[in-house]
């Protein structure tokens, strides 16, 4: 009797676990049936859901419970805090699986070339939001002694980035948000958010929800310049062929012409400003210097030659996310990707690196929402359908399931499972149920190892 298809999926966020559910529902796992192992450096699955997405956004961690459904599947089992390539590598994965997926996401800041971003009070947005998120690599306090904020960029995370500092820590407090967040948020001086984008209101990237929710808080006044509401001959196209362009521009619209209210916090969305400098004294953030720029007809902008300094002390840049380079695959450095035709990994000499595949953000770049990895996942899972049924998948030397298990305690690597994340799970929600919360997030890795029972 054959054996089932084996595959490793290294990354355990929604794009690798879409690739795991896109090969549960493939004719092969009826027959001959597939073996799915998930690894993963966190010792809690998720991925970007539990560690990217801000800690007011429970509709976005509502994701998790489709999730949940196929990783309680018997196919699969989940090998957590286990580091690609430290703890296991790709020569060790090929010993033990007819292929890997590679869905390891990005988690670094994209560099943004202006002058100053060194500066004590220039953050990248990405460390920020690990802050927040209770990430348990990243520092557990963060300077919040700016009472003026920019924040570069107009993307999703530049809005989480701004609305959690203006938002105060009693409002984030029903979150997840653990006890150090909390504190750290508490003692945050912020009374103006500036964010900055160097195009206009029709090519901002956010979605329109998460745009509204903005001025949903009570503490948070959100401004719009009725000078920053202009559009060319390019940006109009944009409407008329994208809903969501048209639905944010519609509600930037209706917030710069409403009068400003009195709510103790400003948020200003600034647009038609690029940044040119991070201004700085003694080694520190005292400004931000633009310049104007002006739609040129296609939807694009070009500078003005004027030039504006803002007064601020602390610089957010929220430009975009960047992949981590993957040891033993050939890498884009522009991109930041691993090169790939439908999912399969290509080599610098053409030829698809045998048994190799990647999805999500590590196959096309840190762009569109959590659900849009689904058709990645389909494209890549169909391509190594194909292979295994070409006979061009190599043959593992040590197939069984058991193997793996026994060459991680042979490395003292201490792993957590499945079974782990629903103690760790039930540890968390006990945590937040004495303050009537869903869940306080552990952040300390030991911590979470010893709930998940590693």
């Amino acid at each position: 009797m054959p054996r089932p298809l084996r595959v490793a999926i290294v990354g355990a966020g929604p794009a690798g676990i879409y690739a795991a559910d896109a090969l549960l529902k493939s004719e092969v796992a009826a027959e001959p049936g597939v073996s799915i192992d998930l690894f993963e450096r966190m010792p809690a699955p998720f991925g970007l859901i539990r560690y990217g997405v801000a800690p007011d956004h429970p509709r976005i961690k509502g994701i998790i419970t489709a999730l949940h459904q196929v990783l309680d599947k018997p196919q699969i089992r989940l090998f957590g805090n286990v580091d690609y390539p430290s703890d296991i590598s790709l020569d060790d994965l090929r010993a033990f699986y007819d292929a890997v997926i590679f869905s390891t996401g990005a988690t670094a800041d994209r560099e943004l070339s202006i002058p100053g971003v060194e500066l004590d009070g220039s953050y990248g947005a990405a460390d920020f939001v690990s802050w927040y998120d209770g990430h348990p690599d990243v520092p557990r306090t963060w300077p919040l002694e700016a009472e003026k904020v920019a924040v570069l960029g107009v993307g999703n995370v530049a809005l989480d980035v701004a609305r959690v500092l203006a938002k105060t820590a009693d409002e984030l407090l029903p979150t997840e948000i653990p006890p150090n967040v909390y504190e750290g948020l508490k003692a945050n001086k912020a009374l103006e958010v500036h964010v900055f984008g160097r195009r206009g209101p029709a090519q901002a990237k956010f979605s329109p929800m998460e745009l509204r929710e903005l001025d949903h808080s009570p503490t948070i006044e959100v401004i719009v310049d009725p000078e920053d509401i202009d559009y060319d001959e390019g940006s109009i196209e944009t409407r008329r062929g994208n809903k969501q362009a048209d639905m944010v521009a519609k509600t930037l619209e209706n917030w710069a012409i409403r009068d400003v209210g009195d709510r103790p916090h400003k948020l200003f969305l600034h647009f038609f400003e690029s940044p040119t400098e991070i201004l700085g004294e003694d080694g520190k953030v005292v400004g931000l210097r633009t310049e104007r720029t002006a739609l040129d007809g296609t939807g694009n902008v070009k500078g003005t030659g004027e030039f504006k300094d803002w007064d601020v002390t602390a610089v957010y840049r929220a430009v975009g996310y960047l992949s981590d380079k993957l040891p033993k695959l050939p890498w884009d450095l522009e991109s930041g990707t691993v090169p790939d035709e439908g999912g399969r990994v290509i080599q610098e000499s053409g030829e698809h690196l045998q048994s190799t595949y990647v999805t999500g953000w590590i196959r096309r770049g840190p762009v569109g929402l959590i659900g849009h990895t689904k058709g990645d996942a389909n494209e890549t899972v169909s391509n190594l359908l194909a292979d295994f049924a070409g006979g061009r998948l190599h043959t593992p030397t040590a197939p069984a399931p058991e193997a793996v298990e026994a060459f991680l305690a042979e490395r003292e690597v201490r792993f957590t499972t499945w079974d782990g994340w629903y103690r760790l799970d039930a540890a968390e929600k006990a945590l937040g149920e004495p303050q009537g919360r869903e869940r306080v997030k552990l952040v300390e890795r030991e911590d979470m190892l010893r709930e998940s029972g590693a």
